[in-house]
């Protein structure tokens, strides 16, 4: 091949020109693909904390909130509840929580930061069904052993009113206790540990 004429200085320019815009194209082409595998805004939005005002809450209310697609509950619990929970070990598969899923500041009796607001995921840990709030004390249809707590219709599992499980029913675990924390005496935000927030 005879090279005899060719400026080299021009064919040097143009092969750096091309590889600039090649390079320029190649990230156009880039940036859209690379953020089609980002999540979209509305499963961030799912994922995201929850922050739930308490100010209003009554005592012996419950509360249901949504979070990461799954239900929430907020327990506000009596004096009178907080008390029958000291005498439900004997009936319950897992009473000190070992073999459950909930934050370090939820690993205590009463399994909350703050011992009247219980806050659990609302589901089964049998096959994910919805329990039931049973506040009432020995009803007919549970026994004379049931000081309030869940019922799950569905397979008949049974929750104290700090999620524990009783004995003999086919959950295995007690409820899960999502991360949560207090930016407030009475604001909680759920999906969230740590930060400095009120304990």
């Amino acid at each position: 091949m005879n090279n005899e004429g060719v400026d080299e200085s021009k064919r040097q320019f143009l092969t750096s020109a091309l590889t600039v815009v090649g390079g320029i194209g190649t990230g156009y082409l880039a940036v859209p693909f690379l953020a089609q595998m980002q999540p979209s805004v509305k499963a961030m939005a799912a994922g995201a904390p929850v922050e739930v005002d308490l100010s209003k809450m009554e005592s012996g209310q419950l509360l249901r909130v949504a979070w990461r697609g799954k239900p929430v509950w907020i327990l506000n619990r009596t004096p009178a509840a907080l008390e029958t929970l000291k005498a439900m070990d004997s009936f319950l598969s897992d009473p000190n929580s070992k073999d459950s899923i909930q934050p370090d500041s939820s690993k205590n009796p009463v399994r909350s930061i703050k011992p009247e607001i219980f806050v659990a995921i609302g589901l089964c840990t049998h096959l994910g069904c919805s329990p039931t709030f049973r506040p009432e004390i020995a009803p007919h249809d549970l026994g004379p052993d049931w000081k309030g707590g869940f019922f799950c219709p569905c397979h008949g599992s049974r929750f104290d009113l700090a999620g524990r499980v009783y004995s003999g029913v086919p959950a295995p675990t007690n409820l899960e206790i999502p991360p949560h924390r207090y930016l407030k005496d009475t604001l909680l935000l759920i999906g969230e540990t740590g930060k400095g927030g009120v304990a």
